[in-house]
């Protein structure tokens, strides 16, 4: 990747352009043509650096259920059950992570009418895991982050109390312009967990808006006329989602490996409860942390606070946990390096593949309603 490619790779990832010709709008931006804009994001494409560019809708406030699972299993079973994990649709994220028991770590969401304990349950046992922990969001403190591939950012920063400002991080991250949240944001802080009715008109557009752009000079036509509306309407009713916090932005998910970021660690810390709400704000703002939240106890595992850091260098996910750690006062953590991707996508919302999975699986109970 040259400088242009990384600077495009910066601003497909704050909130991507929503006009007739988005590409013509990030080629006047870096200085290319629309064709060379296309041509670079075909390659990006091609060799795995750019995943997808979509709509990223809020999987709560969309009436989903959603938790991280953690499960343990025999090294040599380990493989197998991720792969059947992944049949899920509602695994959006699973990794294998070395550092604890538990070494096989996944997201999963299911829609309002489904049990996410019992199919979580169900795919415990269909895979022989040893134990599990179904550990969902108590409280969050920040979510999605953009990364910034010019000046490669992100792992190392002093940051204090101080830093807490509104809705930003310091230094080159905001949440604001990235589309994320924070919990210093009171009205995100109070809402993260209302679902919001949607009608059926929505849901289509939704299923439209969720799936990945087609690199051509013109790709909102087509999922404006597939809904019955004008590209303007289409974009309208984005920014409407937008404002009702359904949908957090219209924006790219880069593969963070390929990019350069190969350092990935899921940073977990046992925090006293009296400090839980400050200490929670204080790991939100350091600019390396694209995710932190509290969740429950179990009698094998105290840690309270999860925070996930991205580095270029294993040594630089260390700086980021000794700066947390010293700043907060906070010493007793864990950190869990992932050792492979399983799977990384973004959640599909109101598509029937939730039943199909059902009706081939056929879980107990895991249907509520």
């Amino acid at each position: 990747m040259d400088i242009t490619d990384r600077k495009l790779l910066n601003l497909i990832q704050a909130p991507f352009p929503m006009v007739d010709q988005p590409f013509e709008k990030l080629g006047e931006e870096v200085g290319i043509s629309e064709s060379e804009v296309l041509e670079r994001l075909s390659e990006l494409k091609r060799t795995n650096v750019l995943r997808q560019i979509s709509a990223i809708f809020d999987t709560r406030r969309l009436g989903f259920k959603t938790t991280l699972v953690a499960m343990a299993y025999d090294p040599e079973m380990l493989h197998d059950a991720a792969m059947e994990i992944n049949k899920h649709p509602g695994v959006s994220h699973n990794y294998a992570r070395e550092g604890s028991y538990y070494n096989l770590w996944f997201t999963l969401a299911v829609p309002p009418e489904h049990d996410l304990e019992a199919t979580a349950d169900y795919m415990s046992r269909k895979t022989g895991a040893l134990e599990q922990r179904i550990m969902p969001t108590k409280r969050f403190f920040k979510i999605g982050v953009n990364f910034d591939m010019v000046n490669k950012k992100g792992s190392s920063f002093n940051f204090s109390p101080d830093n807490i400002k509104g809705n930003s991080s310091p230094g080159n991250v905001n949440e604001g312009q990235a589309g994320g949240e924070n919990a210093a944001n009171k009205e995100a802080a109070d809402s993260w967990n209302q679902a919001v009715p949607v009608t059926e008109a929505e849901k289509n557009a939704i299923r439209g808006m969720q799936e990945d752009l087609e690199l051509i000079p013109r790709p909102y036509d087509a999922t404006a006329k597939q809904l019955g509306m004008t590209n303007e309407e289409l974009f309208a009713l984005a920014k409407d989602f937008q404002d009702r916090r359904i949908m957090r932005r219209y924006s790219a998910v880069l593969h963070h490996r390929r990019s350069g970021f190969r350092a990935n660690a899921m940073i977990v810390w046992k925090v006293p409860e009296e400090r839980s709400e400050e200490v929670g704000l204080m790991m939100a703002s350091h600019q390396a942390v694209t995710h932190c939240y509290e969740r429950p106890t179990f009698p094998d595992w105290p840690y309270t606070h999860f925070t996930m850091v991205h580095a270029t260098t294993e040594e630089g996910c260390e700086e980021i946990n000794n700066e947390i750690s010293e700043a907060t006062g906070i010493s007793e953590r864990l950190v869990l390096y992932s050792t492979r991707e399983y799977k990384k996508t973004r959640v599909r919302y109101f598509v029937p593949d939730y039943d199909e999975y059902l009706d081939t699986e056929k879980p107990d109970a895991v249907i509520t309603a």
